[in-house]
C-alpha cells in the first residue's frame, strides 16, 4: 500500500502479470488504519479465491456490483446456450429445455440485470435455489443446469473467467436432514392393480385409461414411454414384439431403445390375465387417453388417478402400512413380478431400460431374492 493524493492504493505485483492497483477510499492516516485492514482482506479473498481482478474485487468489496456485469448480454447467452443445448452435442428436447432450464436460467438473468446483481457465480447459484429444499433433486438440478450455462459463457462466449463456476456443488446443493422422508415408491401387488382396473368407468375416458394402466403394469413402462411405443417384427422368425423407442438421458448416459418383454399379470386367484394387448394395438383397438401435460405424462396420469375413489382407497390402504404409491408402482410391479418368476437381475435390467447398477439400487428385492434363490438352489443340490 501506498499513499495517492491523501487516499490509500492498493498495489499488486505478480511476476507473470502486469502490476496492479486500485485507490481504496479511505484517508492515508492513523484512524483508518482498522477499516482499510478490514477492506484489504475482503479483496483479497475476492481476488485469491474467487478470480476476480483487483479492480472488480475493490468494487465488490465496496458493495458494488463489478461494472461488467451490465456489459455481458445474459440474455442473448441464453438464446445461444438454447440452439447449443437443443442442435449441437448430446442435444435435449424443447420440453426438457422449457422444463428443466428455462425456469433457473429465467431466474438467473433476472438476479444478473436487475439491481441487487449477484458478484460471483457462488452467489448467483445459492439466490437461484435457495427456495428448494437441501439436497432435494430440483435443487440438484437447478444447479446443475446453471453451471452449465455460465461454463458455456465462459468458453463460448468469452465472458469473463470470474463467472466461471464451482466444480464441486456439494457445498449448494446440500444434504436431505436425517429425518427426511423419501419420496419413493413402493410396488403394487398384481391383485391391487386389477382391483383398480375393475373400478375405473365402463365407459370411453375409463377404458382408455383402463389401457394405459395395463400397459404400464404389463410392460413395466415409464409413464412417458406410453407416447414411444410400436409393435416390430423379427425378421428371421416373423415374430412381432413391443418396441420402445424412448431414450433417457441421465447422470449415467443414455438409455437405447429396447424390446419389451410383457409379464402377464396373475390375480390372488391364480388367473393369469390374458389382455392381448399387442393384438388389439395391431388391430388399432387401443386409443390412449390424452398424455400432454404442463408437467408431462406422469403427472397427466397422477391427475386421472387422483380423481378415481378406486385409487384414493388403494393409496390410503398402502400408506396405513407404511408405504407409498405413485404413477410409477405399476412399472415397480413389473420389477417384482419378474423376480418372482426367477428372472435374473441382468435381463429385468435389460427389459426395463436401465443398467444393472441402478436396477439392484432401485429395486433391492432385485438382489435379495436372487441371493435367496441362489442359496437354496446350492442347499438343493448339496
Amino acid at each position: 500500500m501506498e499513499e495517492a493524493r491523501g487516499r490509500v492504493r492498493l498495489k499488486v505485483r505478480c511476476d507473470s502479470t502486469p502490476s496492479q492497483s486500485v485507490t481504496l477510499p479511505f484517508a492515508w492516516s492513523a484512524n483508518d488504519a482498522g477499516d482499510v485492514y478490514v477492506r484489504v482482506r475482503h479483496i483479497y479473498k475476492l481476488v485469491a479465491s474467487e478470480g476476480y481482478s483487483l479492480k472488480q474485487a475493490a468494487e465488490v468489496a465496496a458493495g458494488k456490483a463489478p461494472k461488467l456485469i451490465e456489459q455481458l448480454d445474459w440474455s442473448g447467452a441464453v438464446e445461444r446456450f438454447k440452439d447449443q443445448k437443443l442442435h449441437h452435442g448430446t442435444v435435449i428436447k424443447p420440453a426438457t429445455w422449457d422444463s428443466k432450464y428455462v425456469p433457473v436460467l429465467g431466474d438467473a438473468v433476472a438476479l444478473l440485470t436487475g439491481k441487487d446483481q449477484p458478484t460471483s457465480p457462488a452467489e448467483l447459484i445459492d439466490r437461484c435455489i435457495r427456495s428448494w429444499a437441501s439436497g432435494s433433486r430440483t435443487r440438484q438440478e437447478r444447479a446443475r443446469n446453471l453451471c452449465q450455462f455460465l461454463r458455456y459463457c465462459v468458453a463460448r462466449q468469452q465472458f469473463p473467467e470470474i463467472w466461471q463456476p464451482p466444480i464441486d456443488l456439494k457445498d449448494h446443493i446440500g444434504r436431505k436432514p436425517p429425518d427426511a422422508t423419501s419420496h419413493k415408491s413402493d410396488p403394487l401387488s398384481d391383485q391391487q392393480i386389477l382391483d383398480l382396473l375393475t373400478s375405473f368407468p365402463d365407459d370411453g375416458p375409463g377404458r382408455r385409461w383402463s389401457d394405459a394402466i395395463r400397459l404400464l403394469a404389463e410392460l413395466g413402462l415409464r409413464p412417458i414411454e406410453l407416447l414411444h411405443l410400436s409393435v416390430k417384427t423379427d425378421r428371421k422368425t416373423g415374430e412381432a414384439f413391443w418396441w420402445c423407442s424412448y431414450e433417457k438421458r441421465a447422470g449415467g448416459g443414455v438409455t437405447r431403445p429396447r424390446r419389451l418383454e410383457p409379464l402377464p399379470l396373475k390375480g390372488d386367484d391364480g388367473e393369469v390375465q390374458q389382455w392381448d394387448l399387442m393384438q388389439r394395438w395391431k388391430a388399432g383397438e387401443i386409443n390412449l387417453p390424452p398424455l400432454s401435460s404442463t408437467n408431462g405424462v406422469a403427472e397427466a396420469i397422477k391427475t386421472y388417478l387422483g380423481r378415481r375413489a378406486g385409487w384414493i382407497q388403494l393409496r390410503g390402504a398402502v400408506e396405513a402400512n407404511g408405504e407409498r404409491v405413485s404413477v410409477y408402482s405399476f412399472r415397480h410391479s413389473f420389477s417384482v413380478r419378474g423376480h418372482q418368476l426367477g428372472i435374473d437381475s441382468g435381463a429385468m435390467a435389460l427389459a426395463m431400460g436401465h443398467s444393472l447398477e441402478t436396477h439392484c439400487r432401485s429395486y433391492p428385492w432385485a438382489t435379495e431374492s436372487g441371493a435367496a434363490s441362489a442359496f437354496k438352489k446350492a442347499r438343493s443340490r448339496a
